[in-house]
């Protein structure tokens, strides 16, 4: 074989080379697109209504609702809701779904489901701030109830403008803090704090 030709079939291997890395690279790029669109989504936390759970500027993996399935007492959720919040995405833990009964003692702070107080370990404080929704109330079938675990500083279904969420609006669940936001006391993160984000047992 002539050196011409050595030098030719060098060139078109190595066209070929960049012609399968660029592929490979294309590929893996939808790949990751489709997965960050459809599956699963990097959503920041906004504001101090879910302290001590998360903190302002902590970075969550949520998984969209394909993947979620049905919404449950503990879940922390990501909602969109038209003009609430200013259509922002809004942070906040399920209480109750469909068909259950919420009721809420303003005087002692305490919080009931279908009759049942909540052992609530994980609020920073007991509810005693009402925001205008009348209480007891059933959630509508399809519906969650949410609040924030920093409960007097939280504008969540209390609020008369958001009550219960319909299911449609839930953008999906936070499963896995990713980046730790700067604590709300000593403004230093806590990089001890990344992993997944379990819910509560019911």
């Amino acid at each position: 074989m002539s050196e011409k030709e050595q030098d030719k079939q060098a060139e078109e291997k190595e066209s070929r080379d960049l012609y399968e890395w660029v592929q490979a690279l294309v590929c893996s790029v939808l790949v990751v697109v489709l997965v960050f669109t459809f599956c699963i989504r990097l959503i920041g936390v906004d504001g101090h209504s879910m302290v001590p759970t998360l903190q302002d500027g902590d970075r969550l993996l949520v998984t969209t609702s394909l993947l979620s399935g049905e919404y449950k007492y503990g879940d922390i959720v990501i909602i969109q809701k038209g003009a609430f919040a200013g259509g922002e995405p809004i942070v906040k833990r399920v209480i109750a779904t469909g068909g259950q009964t919420v009721d809420i003692d303003f005087e002692t702070g305490a919080v009931y489901v279908d009759g049942a107080l909540l052992e609530e370990d994980y609020i920073n404080e007991l509810t005693f701030v009402e925001e205008g929704t009348e209480f007891p109330l059933t959630v509508p079938e399809g519906s969650i109830f949410v609040m924030g675990d920093n409960r007097n500083h939280s504008s969540d279904s209390r609020d008369a403008s958001l009550g219960t969420v319909d299911t449609r609006y839930v953008i999906g669940r936070a499963v896995f803090l990713a980046f730790p936001g700067a604590d709300e006391a000593t403004g230093k993160r806590d990089f001890g704090r990344i992993g997944l984000i379990g819910g509560v047992d019911a």
